[in-house]
């Protein structure tokens, strides 16, 4: 099989262009990230502030950073710090709806992944072809990733096509 390849500019002006233009709207969109993580933290303590321990302590307060962490988005890489949060109210805990934990890739590029491999993009060239879209930092999307996302699917269709079809409901048109 032929190994995948990016078409080769010829214009070196073009590479810095693009380059530079990349960086700025990666450089936009992390900025953005961040201060929407910033906002949904800073919400998430307001709505607690008032509310205080026996001993005069807020119950909800922020505690630095999580460690930074890459997200992959189809611009490429963008470099993320999370505000950690101390709730220490029984049965809370600070989630973000903007960036859940473990996150590591945008809803766009888990489409991508199975389209990929559906199109034909063998395992090992997975890194080669998500260099393509990503940018050469590619990372977390290694063969033996794309394996493991693919024992998945597998499940998930074997689970979809044994499910019961014997509820008549499922079929009839709804009324109107």
């Amino acid at each position: 099989m032929k190994k995948f390849a990016l078409p080769e500019d010829k214009n070196p002006s073009n590479i810095s262009a693009h380059s530079a233009l990349e960086a700025v709207l990666r450089d936009g969109a992390r900025k953005m990230l961040q201060e929407a993580i910033e906002n949904e933290v800073l919400e998430y303590i307001q709505q607690a502030y008032r509310m205080r321990t026996e001993e005069n302590k807020r119950l909800v307060i922020r505690n630095g950073h999580l460690p930074s962490r890459e997200i992959a988005t189809g611009m490429g890489p963008i470099l993320v710090r999370q505000p950690r949060v101390r709730d220490r109210r029984k049965d809370h805990s600070f989630s973000s709806a903007i960036l859940p934990k473990y996150k590591r890739r945008t809803k766009s590029l888990d489409a991508l992944i199975p389209e990929l491999y559906l199109r034909g993009i063998s395992t090992n060239h997975f890194p080669d072809a998500l260099a393509a879209v990503l940018g050469e930092n590619a990372a977390g999307l290694s063969p033996a990733n794309i394996v493991r996302l693919k024992e998945s699917w597998e499940k998930e269709y074997h689970s979809w096509q044994s499910r019961s079809l014997g509820r008549r409901d499922l079929f009839q048109c709804p009324p109107g």
